[in-house]
């Protein structure tokens, strides 16, 4: 571990501090003397500026209603920036938050380290049962529970109705017909049929799963990036764009993405739900009805995407369990699920929340639900989060021609191998 502290150590070392923290001494930590929740909660927040930050600020608020002695301070911390900062804030013992919300390969990871309070026992864990089971198996490590299950999600692939209409195509359902459906938009508007997002290998992993393929094999410690599926799943990315099929930018894909595919100069693109408020700003989904989603399209072998979502876990070093394992359980409660779903589209993470009639008649819970049914489990070890940046190096090269899909598969299965010590 990093500064010579091991993970047991380091646990042990902000218990101690949290501990030495606690009481109503004019802390974080405390309760009223009625035993009444009490102090300032700090949570990064994760979400996309501009649109969901906005609700979880709210829902962060009306906690505060319910709990009044209770100040829960919201930062909107950027995605892309929120992991090293909270490793860095958490190994430097300062400038950490209570609770953040984490995307699920960060979580092992964090727990390795020791950087999360376990939730067994504890009120963040209220009704776990209720959760579903693909949901709660990125919040487990070492036979313990570090978080609790925000929002589930997967891909789909995006598609605007009248341009697929106008061009007699129909919704890809593979990849030979998503080239075919790209030709047809072609040929009557003049526009790129799919944007394929090259900035990011998590947009890869469908490719990847379609061929048969995987990143790794945790259960036999096996890498598999650079096996015969991985250079497939290579070499069809770069056909797409070859054939002209797609259109890619290998820096700030998702911003690029979201603008062509909002202004009409594509007519599909693979995203999640996440994306769903920003998409219906644009141009081309004025109507809403405009906007059509279908699972991703199929490699030779099967259809899958990745599951994806965010978790909400506490810092081991807060001074505030308490009230950071109430406001846990509140943001993840049925009744604040059921509000995401509502105003932000994304899918809940509790069983008994799909039954709801809002949720249960909700059309994108129907269109993205069977995809997160089917969606393909990360492996939930603490490197899972690391094995995405060698690879999208390699992605990056060869979609921009610097290096072969065997050469580049190989270089990442090289580097997976330099992390994972010992396997194969």
């Amino acid at each position: 571990m990093r500064r010579g502290m091991t993970a047991t150590a380091l646990v042990a070392t902000l218990a101690l501090a949290a501990t030495a923290c606690g009481g109503g001494d004019g802390d974080k930590q405390g309760k009223g003397s009625g035993g009444e929740l009490a102090g300032e909660v700090t949570w990064w927040d994760t979400s996309t500026v501009g649109s969901e930050d906005k609700v979880f600020k709210k829902i962060a608020e009306d906690f505060e209603k319910k709990h009044p002695k209770v100040t829960v301070k919201y930062v909107n911390v950027p995605f892309g920036d929120a992991q090293n900062k909270f490793k860095n804030a958490a190994q430097a013992g300062s400038g950490a938050p209570d609770v953040i919300r984490s995307e699920v390969a960060w979580t092992p990871d964090f727990a390795d380290l020791g950087y999360l309070a376990p939730l067994d026992g504890t009120t963040a864990l209220k009704n776990e049962g209720d959760f579903l089971p693909q949901a709660a198996a990125s919040t487990k490590y070492k036979d313990k529970t570090y978080a609790v299950p925000q929002v589930i999600d997967s891909l789909g692939i995006f598609y605007n109705k009248k341009m697929l209409k106008d061009a007699g195509a129909e919704v890809p359902k593979d990849v030979p017909s998503l080239k075919e459906t790209s030709k047809k938009v072609k040929e009557k508007s003049g526009k790129t049929g799919f944007y394929l997002r090259g900035d990011d290998a998590y947009f890869f992993l469908p490719f990847l799963y379609g061929e048969g393929g995987d990143l790794v094999d945790a259960k036999t410690k096996t890498v598999t990036v650079d096996n015969a599926a991985g250079v497939k799943a290579m070499k069809t990315v770069k056909d797409l764009l070859d054939s002209g099929a797609a259109k890619t930018d290998a820096t700030d894909g998702y911003e690029n993405q979201q603008k062509a595919f909002k202004s009409g100069e594509v007519a599909m693109m693979v995203n999640g739900p996440w994306a769903l408020a920003d998409t219906y700003t644009g141009e081309q989904f004025k109507d809403k009805s405009n906007l059509g989603i279908a699972p991703v399209p199929a490699g030779s072998a099967k259809q899958g995407a990745p599951q994806g979502g965010h978790n909400l876990a506490v810092y081991a070093g807060s001074k505030n369990l308490d009230a950071s394992y109430a406001f846990v359980e509140y943001m993840s409660s049925p009744a604040v699920q059921a509000q995401v779903t509502k105003e932000l589209n994304l899918l809940p993470t509790r069983t008994s929340v799909y039954a709801q009639p809002e949720v249960a008649k909700n059309e994108i819970v129907g269109l993205f639900k069977p995809a997160v049914e089917k969606a393909v489990e990360r492996p939930w070890i603490p490197e899972t989060g690391s094995l995405f940046a060698p690879l999208v190096t390699e992605y990056t090269k060869v979609l921009t021609g610097q290096t072969t899909p065997e050469a580049g598969t190989k270089a990442a299965g090289d580097a997976y191998r330099k992390l994972l010590k010992g396997w194969k």
